[in-house]
């Protein structure tokens, strides 16, 4: 498109990123514009899942993080073999989602990234009904082959949106900027911790 960028069409199918299950059909457009910016990301899919269902899931991850009986933390999530303990797999499957914020934002025609690990994670306990956790995750850059170190702030409650702060630096590109908060597609304010960021 003259004077905007160039613009995709895409049909693809999804899958449940734990059980490898068909997830639905989506068709999309991608703007990605001429200038610095996130891609423009129009989409419409089918899932196979009903909402009642996906909220039960949410809620039964939910009730797993918060029924620990002291804040979780972890380091090198998968470890060396690809493995992931049993009691970290609610920690990953949130960094996967939140880190995917972060690949959107910092993706572009020609850089894509995948999470590569969750080098550590924190949880920090709240009065209220929030769960948060502070990430540091390796993002692995492509085509450049290069690893990305993030941080990344991530608060969540089931029926509210996905909210991710982060900060990012790579030793070739020195500092990257960071973000605001992004959200998922539902609504809702979540309280922000006082801490410093």
């Amino acid at each position: 498109i003259p004077e905007s960028g160039h613009k995709y069409y895409l049909q693809f199918s999804t899958e449940d990123y734990r059980t490898g299950e068909d997830a639905g059909n989506c068709l999309a457009t991608v703007l990605y514009p001429k200038k610095k910016s996130p891609p423009v990301v129009s989409i419409k899919c089918s899932h196979t899942k009903d909402q009642k269902e996906i909220q039960e899931e949410d809620n039964r991850l939910y009730q797993r993080i918060r029924h620990q009986s002291k804040p979780i933390t972890g380091n090198n999530i998968p470890d060396s073999y690809g493995n992931i303990e049993p009691a970290l797999e609610p920690v990953w499957a949130l960094a996967v989602a939140g880190s995917s914020s972060i690949m959107w934002e910092k993706s572009t025609e020609t850089l894509g990234y995948f999470l590569a690990q969750v080098k550590s994670v924190r949880q920090w306990i709240r009065k209220d009904d929030f769960i948060e956790f502070d990430y540091t995750v390796l993002l692995h850059e492509i085509p450049t082959q290069e690893i990305i170190s993030c941080h990344m702030r991530l608060t969540w409650l089931p029926g509210h949106p996905l909210k991710v702060k982060h900060f990012c630096a790579a030793e070739s590109h020195g500092v990257d900027e960071g973000s605001g908060a992004e959200s998922g597609s539902a609504a809702g304010p979540a309280a922000e911790k006082g801490a410093r960021f």
